[in-house]
């Protein structure tokens, strides 16, 4: 067992070292090439792809933890993200190889990380305060919240080992716990409530339901109960959930406790990372209110960007949330016993019966006249 748990923390360690090798060029003007990343997996992994110290997909894994080492380093110590801060991360997106290559662990766990840009623009609608406490409930490899500006605290959540050692890596102050991020309302519950949460959950896949269409509003639901009264939940989630005619109970039941902000479609988002998968972003404010009915829709950030609009925060409520009243149909056991009400003496009829005669007929030689024809016919 201690053979593979220093297996897992070499291999990390070959992983961060690759990663290091490449933040140079993500903070100057380097084009990221297959070229320079295969040469900085070769020299951490002593070793290439080739000769199976490495794979494509894992490559990837390395520039997204790059990408939030060089992140890290320049949103330290600063208090917002502006639209400029979206510029330059759609421009360093643009110099980034396609992901091009999965694996079966990515699609079985649904890692889809979120783009440079889209995060930046997660982050100008969260508004992020001084004061906040953060979580992130599924963090990948820390592309979401690697542009966050300073706050109070930030909890990290990831279930999967791998992309859990990177992200030490990136916040080695964080704690990062394992928890399915769909049962966060009751894993957490020792640790100290967000006001703030920023989530891109996985869209079809739960832990214990393997193929999961609604996976997504599951997380999304823990979210909601998690945060503080007056808090903020920012989640990218599936085309598909929306207030539509086929969506519109779940829609409902998911949102009762918050308030739409903000809602956002993007077409053409995932380019980079190898998808073309439409989504959509909500701002949703832990307070009872008139929802935003309006959904902008665009394909790219860039085009999205001058239509931002942020809104603005709620003070952190203390209050104690009540609990959900009971529905009027659920009665305890023992009150169906003590309270049962009268029943109601039921009326049983003898089913009808159904004589059936034969038919008896005579065939005429000669057809029998008609009477008068009278009415409209079509």
């Amino acid at each position: 067992m201690n053979d593979l748990f220093d297996a897992a923390r070499d291999r990390a360690s070959c992983c961060t070292a690759a990663a290091m090798r490449l933040v140079p060029s993500l903070e100057g003007q380097d084009k990221i090439t297959r070229a320079l990343l295969n040469e900085a997996m070769t020299t951490a992994f002593g070793g290439s792809d080739a000769d199976g110290r490495w794979t494509q997909r894992e490559s990837f894994e390395v520039l997204e933890l790059a990408l939030a080492l060089a992140m890290r380093n320049r949103s330290t110590d600063r208090l917002h993200v502006a639209h400029d801060d979206v510029l330059q991360a759609a421009v360093l997106l643009d110099r980034l190889p396609t992901q091009t290559v999965r694996s079966e662990e990515q699609i079985e766990w649904q890692q889809f990380s979120t783009p440079l840009d889209l995060a930046a623009v997660a982050l100008i609608l969260a508004a992020p305060m001084p004061s906040d406490i953060v979580l992130e409930p599924s963090a990948g490899n820390g592309l979401l919240v690697a542009q966050l500006p300073t706050v109070t605290a930030l909890q990290l959540n990831e279930i999967d080992p791998a992309r859990r050692a990177r992200l030490q890596a990136v916040f080695p102050e964080a704690p990062i716990s394992a928890h399915d991020g769909a049962t966060i309302g009751s894993a957490m519950a020792a640790s100290t409530r967000p006001t703030l949460i920023i989530m891109n959950p996985p869209f079809s896949r739960s832990i214990g339901h393997g193929t999961d269409s609604l996976a997504a509003v599951r997380h999304l639901q823990a979210a909601i109960r998690r945060v503080r009264p007056n808090g903020r939940v920012v989640a990218i989630m599936p085309d598909w959930f929306t207030n539509s005619a086929r969506m519109g109970q779940i829609w409902t039941t998911t949102l009762e406790q918050v308030t739409v902000r903000t809602s956002i479609r993007l077409t053409d988002a995932y380019g980079k990372h190898g998808t073309g998968v439409a989504v959509r972003l909500y701002v949703l404010d832990k307070a009872v209110g008139q929802s935003n009915n309006v959904t902008i829709q665009r394909g790219t950030v860039r085009e999205l960007l001058p239509e931002i609009s942020v809104p603005e925060r709620l003070e952190f409520s203390d209050e104690v949330e009540k609990p959900a009243a009971a529905r009027g149909g659920a009665v305890s056991l023992f009150r169906s016993v003590r309270s049962k009400p009268a029943t109601a003496p039921r009326v049983f009829r003898a089913r009808a019966r159904n004589e059936v005669a034969p038919v008896t007929y005579q065939v005429l030689e000669t057809p029998a006249p008609l009477a008068e024809q009278t009415g409209v016919y079509n």
